[in-house]
């Protein structure tokens, strides 16, 4: 595991602490990054556009001439798509344009784009950003110590940090983003991404416990694997036989 130091709002080390290699180690899948920031990205758009038909344009009811003896061409109505004011043929309506992604392929793209930050050390760790009140002086104070004055910053904090929210949110270089949001185009949009120690992604998962809720002991002992169950069909077999004599 690749050791980060850890730092505070002034700059100061506060200790390091070790990135996890599943998440941070590993060898970045750039054709499942761009598959899943072309579906994100595809995903944004509102799909509003639309057009009418020859059949949605006002006007166009009556037959502009006869079909035969004038001349012309044959027309049915002055709304067809080759007239001036007509509908539009075969143009765009209302649709979705969103993309089906497995969860597997995101958080890999997510752990991908991690990795290549990491491997670049433009991944910071900030032990607490400790503000006292929301100012962005301080804000600012605080990025230009921890080296993460230039560029743009990808800031992850979490659900209670809000004071440090508000201290961020006037800054055009810097964009907050939830923990729990975090996602690969977002890291690979920005030049740092900045965690505290609370937000710092890992990939252990807590084992359950032997008294988790909905854990039950199997029935039987070691002597009656099956417990009352085969003493229990003995019994009615039993009671059978005695009927039947």
């Amino acid at each position: 595991m690749a050791a980060v130091d850890v730092i505070d709002a002034t700059g100061k080390k506060k200790g390091t602490v070790e990135l996890d290699d599943a998440v941070f180690g590993i060898e970045p899948n750039v054709p499942v990054m761009h598959q899943v920031v072309t579906a994100q990205l595809a995903a944004r758009r509102a799909g509003t556009q639309s057009t009418k038909t020859r059949s949605e344009v006002r006007g166009g009811g009556a037959k502009p001439w006869k079909q035969k003896g004038t001349g012309r061409a044959r027309a049915g109505s002055i709304r067809a798509p080759q007239w001036r004011g007509g509908g539009v043929a075969l143009g765009p309506k209302p649709r979705s344009y969103v993309q089906r992604t497995p969860k597997k392929m995101v958080r890999l793209a997510l752990r991908s784009a991690l990795s290549d930050r990491a491997a670049e050390g433009k991944v910071l760790v900030i032990d607490d950003w400790g503000f006292s009140a929301p100012r962005t002086k301080d804000a600012v104070a605080a990025l230009g110590a921890v080296g993460a004055a230039q560029g743009r910053v990808l800031v992850v904090l979490g659900t209670r940090d809000d004071v440090a929210a508000k201290a961020f949110r006037n800054l055009q270089h810097v964009q907050l983003i939830e923990a729990r949001e975090l996602n690969a185009y977002d890291v690979l949009v920005n030049d740092l991404v900045v965690f505290t120690r609370a937000t710092l992604p890992t990939s252990t998962v807590a084992a359950p416990g032997a008294d988790a809720p909905g854990a039950t002991e199997p029935a039987g002992s070691d002597d009656d694997p099956a417990g009352g169950a085969s003493t229990g069909a003995k019994a009615s077999r039993d009671e059978a036989e005695e009927a039947s004599a």
